[in-house]
């Protein structure tokens, strides 16, 4: 019986990343075209592939409808080759790293190194990328930037159509290349919010919304990411945290004894109630918790947050609680690094929080448009167990601690008046964002 045939080992072509960041100006060829539809770019080299994914899409005026991968070593799809993945295709275990941990200079470091990119298994649009020169990094470099370039790139799902006489079928001009809209692409500040921190997940919905966004109001939010963040005195965090503070600070020591259906008890309620602003114009009873509901949405709240917790009934000081009780700086921070749920957890909790955070980072009138959220989390096709649309009420029970949170340290409000921010939620927002703390005012 003849021995079964070893199968091809997959060979290893990643590069370890260069000892400091560049611009890498690169040129990319659209296989088999003709005549030869190119474009150049300066890219800079700390960029994960996924964002290099999206600066090609701007350049070619592609619209990210498809799966894609690149890879070292030769053909895409070959057995002996080092492919980056797609999302998609790394969590249906095709084998490969996924692109969103691979940096550009991982892949090439002298000019002349190419890197190879496919996209659209169907149309199968093959690309070669070819590292032209390694220029000095700048400060002030965008992620991407498109210099040169010629002829018009395929539209989206028209075939794999490569020659000017193809093209011209489905092509006002196939010769025609607009440097400046790809420009306006590859550069809008959406896709450069990498740049300030925010999470991919988070800069992939945006560019989703942002096609059917009319009105330029994402982008026009996106570019106050890139303004420098307004910094809060410490006197204003007390202000804004004052119901977390009296919280921990009556909570030290033996705690708040709790009835024996894990309640507040009616001394403490009627406590509690006097530093809540939502609690001053409470017109139900407030000698129970069960009957005071800010303060038993607040008090939760803070367990949530990890700042309290019950033992042997009563509601006692956290570690985390006890680390922050005389520091507003130090707790709004706490605040800030527990207000994204887990993604995998439950999508939808995960980018409501999201959408939340970003129009509460960005607002110029303080409000917070809860509906329009709602809308938005529609068109990404979300929708309730019965079927039913979103509504801005599903928003704010439903999005984890991110609205709780921002609700909790602003100044109270009435239905259907919407929420307005405080300028501590607002630079939470933008600390749980971004990832960059809020700092301590000298």
């Amino acid at each position: 019986m003849d021995a079964v045939p070893e199968p091809p080992q997959r060979e290893h072509f990643r590069k370890p990343q260069l000892p400091d960041p560049a611009v890498f100006r690169v040129r990319i060829d659209l296989d088999d075209s003709v005549p030869p539809i190119w474009r150049t770019i300066e890219l800079r080299s700390e960029m994960t592939l996924d964002l290099v994914h999206l600066a090609i899409q701007g350049a070619f005026g592609w619209w990210d409808y498809h799966l894609y991968r690149f890879v070292l070593g030769g053909d895409p799809f070959a057995a002996t080759s080092e492919p980056f993945l797609c999302d998609h295709d790394y969590v249906e275990g095709d084998d490969g790293e996924p692109a969103v941990s691979v940096y550009l200079d991982e892949t090439m470091h002298e000019p002349g190194d190419i890197l190879t990119y496919v996209y659209d298994y169907g149309d199968h649009w093959a690309l070669t990328l070819r590292l032209d020169a390694v220029l000095p990094p700048r400060h002030d470099a965008p992620l991407a930037v498109c210099v040169d370039g010629d002829r018009a790139a395929p539209p989206e799902d028209c075939g794999h159509l490569l020659s000017t006489e193809e093209l011209a079928t489905v092509l006002p001009d196939p010769a025609h290349f607009d440097i400046e809209a790809a420009n306006t692409t590859m550069t809008d500040p959406v896709a450069q919010l990498p740049l300030v921190g925010v999470p991919k997940p988070a800069v992939d919905m945006l560019l989703r919304l942002q096609h059917s966004d009319t009105s330029g109001d994402i982008s026009t939010r996106a570019a106050r990411l890139f303004e420098l963040a307004t910094s809060i005195a410490p006197e204003q965090l007390s202000v804004d945290l004052a119901p977390h503070i009296w919280f921990l600070l009556r909570a030290q020591g033996e705690g708040f004894p709790l009835t024996a259906a894990g309640y507040l008890k009616p001394v403490d309620v009627a406590a509690a109630s006097e530093v809540l602003p939502e609690m001053r114009d409470w017109i139900h009873p407030k000698g129970r918790e069960i009957d005071a509901w800010p303060v038993l949405q607040f008090r939760q709240s803070l367990q949530r947050l990890g700042l309290l917790r019950e033992l042997k009934g009563r509601l006692l000081l956290t570690k985390a609680g006890a680390k922050v009780i005389d520091d507003p700086v130090g707790l709004a921070n706490h605040i800030v690094g527990k207000l994204l749920p887990k993604s995998h957890d439950d999508p939808f909790r995960a980018d409501a929080a999201l959408l939340i955070l970003f129009y509460a980072a960005t607002t110029e009138d303080s409000v917070l448009p809860t509906q329009l959220l709602a809308t938005l989390l529609n068109a990404l096709d979300y929708r309730l167990s019965t079927g039913e649309p979103v509504d801005k009420y599903d928003v704010q029970r439903m999005s984890g601690n991110a609205y709780d949170a921002l609700e909790a340290m602003s100044p109270p409000y009435h239905w259907p008046d919407p929420l307005r921010l405080s300028p501590t939620a607002v630079a939470v927002a933008r600390a749980g964002l971004t990832g960059y703390p809020i700092e301590r005012r000298a």
